[in-house]
């Protein structure tokens, strides 16, 4: 009996993975191997449809679908190490147990990323993070008892909660130290646009400051003290100040890691190939190199189902003829406008606003005189339209008119 292709973490990378390979043919044994408690599920619903109580969980796959073709699934377990030499990975479950050593003929690993906290959050009740299905539901649980949160953060996760909360009644402040909500991913000036979404409806947002901690009252937090002293009320904290790959099961196996100057994680080629034979990496927790061999790590929902798609042909030995060229791609829901992005936006590139109107924009994002993305709030025709020329070194003088 062949060793199996074993795919580590159980979220979407790895649902995609199994399901890409066979959909290709193989036939062999397939392990998928999750920390969590349940089979994959969809990350995005969790600040939105799951926090505000219309679903409890988006299941990737129907339950018949492991059964049906003979994946061996297997939730609330850990990996512990990994011999790359052996070319086996030692398991055990997550509460009691004895651990397992299983044999690969391929290794996938996918195991996404872990949120990142505050010190002096240790411990605190009523402080949450939210990463797993778990989270939102324990932050959702405290909801109807709340009336005043502070989201610490204004990245992706942060705003859509903030949205959420304030959608289920609460009164919502949003606390970030760049300059604008989503400044990061989208630069100041589009940043600030997206604020206004936020305002409009209601949040008070607070940018250009920190937090220096969370005051509490027999062990309950009370509310967040900004750098500037003030003192914000909340019966809610939600941390939404970003994620780290989770490598920690890595240590030891000579697996090489990148740099954290180009993102961190899993260091990989433009296949997911890493520096041990016949182990992948992809999705949060790798950084794959493009075509010119410039490294990076991706955050974003549509590059893991990308990336799934190479690692199973490359495991598999599958060569694309004339591969549909991808357009990075990401979105972002907060209450009934999609915040939609297609190529790379960046701050220091040049913005040029094409419309802006009754709480909706488009913009073109432009370096060196050519087009490099476009955002829109509300508009996903206009934005979608714009990935053939995304595709081709356009000039954006030829855009603007």
């Amino acid at each position: 009996m062949s060793a199996a292709i074993v795919i580590v973490g159980a979220g979407l990378g790895g649902a995609r993975v199994v399901d890409d390979l066979r959909s290709e043919g193989y036939e062999g044994d397939l392990i998928l191997i999750g920390k969590e408690d349940y089979a994959p599920y969809d990350r995005p619903p969790l600040s939105k449809s799951v926090l505000v109580g219309e679903q409890d969980r988006v299941d990737l796959k129907p339950d018949d679908f492991y059964v049906e073709n003979k994946i061996d699934l297997r939730t609330g377990t850990l990996v512990t190490a990994i011999d790359t030499a052996a070319h086996t990975i030692t398991v055990q479950p997550a509460v009691g147990g004895e651990s397992e050593t299983i044999a690969y003929s391929s290794l996938v690993l996918s195991t996404g990323l872990a949120p990142r906290s505050l010190p002096f959050a240790e411990g605190l009740a009523g402080v949450h993070v939210l990463r797993t299905v778990d989270d939102s539901h324990s932050l959702r649980s405290e909801i109807d008892g709340a009336t005043r949160a502070v989201v610490v953060g204004a990245g992706f996760i942060g705003c859509e909660v903030a949205a959420s909360l304030t959608t289920r009644g609460l009164e919502v402040t949003v606390v970030e130290p760049a300059p604008a909500p989503m400044a990061v991913a989208l630069g100041e000036k589009v940043g600030n646009m997206v604020g206004r979404i936020l305002t409009d409806r209601g949040i008070e947002v607070r940018t250009g400051i920190g937090v220096t901690g969370l005051p509490s009252e027999n062990g309950k937090v009370t509310g967040v003290e900004l750098s500037d002293g003030t003192v914000l009320p909340a019966d809610i904290v939600v941390l939404g100040i970003g994620s780290t790959p989770v490598i920690d099961y890595l240590d030891g196996s000579g697996i090489e890691l990148a740099d954290r100057t180009v993102g961190g994680g899993i260091a990989c080629d433009s296949e997911g190939r890493t520096s041990a034979p016949d182990v992948y990496a992809l999705g949060d927790v790798a950084n794959w190199k493009d075509a010119a061999g410039v490294p990076s790590r991706v955050e974003h929902w549509n590059n893991v189902v990308e990336q799934a798609s190479k690692v199973a042909n490359a495991i598999l030995g599958v060569v694309v003829e004339n591969p549909r060229p991808a357009v990075a791609y990401f979105w972002s829901d907060q209450f009934e406008v999609k915040i939609q992005a297609l190529g790379h936006p960046s701050g220091e590139d040049d913005v040029h606003v094409v419309l802006e109107e009754d709480g909706k924009f488009v913009v073109y994002y432009s370096r060196d005189g050519i087009f490099t993305a476009v955002v829109g709030a509300g508009k996903p025709a206009a934005v979608m339209k714009m990935r053939a020329k995304l595709l081709v070194q356009t000039q954006i003088s030829d855009l603007l008119g």
